[in-house]
């Protein structure tokens, strides 16, 4: 089971999604792995990233993988395991601000089809965290508007992969696909 959660800044994504985690994992007895994208590059990302730690149970197995979230899936791709990553456009960050910008283009596309492909083999669940940046204004600078483009294909091509995508407004959750009971805690 895969589900993608989606939602914007502050929407209340993350806190669905370890709900989500808590519930199925009690209800199915499964291991928990959490993994955590974000690199603290400056003052206001680590405290971001101290709020969500204290907001983890401590029983909880972190990962912190900035870049090779698709060798995380292989060594934690178990039946018994739920794995929440947190967040995809944080890991779409650190591959695109690669400091070469040439090494960041071959980058990007060889950890995203790796990734796919541990997503479609997995035999964990996954739940999938992300920002959905499509719904703003266009971006003037380059490097933003191949953000924008490069998360909304991402998503895209998620979604068709996933049993389960859910969009995340002001705390409140829209089911935009569902087929799999495990997701929702049922």
């Amino acid at each position: 089971m895969i589900e993608l959660i989606l939602g914007g800044a502050r929407s209340g994504k993350s806190r669905l999604a370890e709900s989500r985690l808590k519930n199925s994992a009690n209800e199915h007895k499964k291991n928990i792995i959490y993994v955590a994208t974000a690199t603290a590059q400056d003052n206001e990302m680590a405290e971001r990233i101290v709020q969500h730690q204290h907001r983890r149970p401590r029983e909880w197995l972190l990962v912190e993988e900035p870049v090779h979230l698709a060798d995380v899936l292989a060594e934690h791709n178990q039946t018994n395991n739920i794995i929440l990553i947190e967040c995809l456009t944080l890991w779409l960050s650190n591959l695109l601000c690669h400091e070469d910008s040439q090494a960041e283009r071959l980058l990007w596309a060889t950890e995203r089809q790796k990734f796919i492909q541990q997503l479609q083999n997995s035999q964990a669940d996954i739940i999938l965290v992300s920002n959905e940046t499509g719904l703003g204004v266009v971006p003037m600078g380059e490097l933003s508007r191949r953000f924008v483009d490069e998360a909304g294909w991402l998503h895209q091509e998620l979604a068709q992969i996933s049993d389960a995508v859910t969009l995340v407004v002001a705390g409140l959750e829209q089911v935009l696909k569902s087929s799999s009971p495990v997701a929702h805690g049922n």
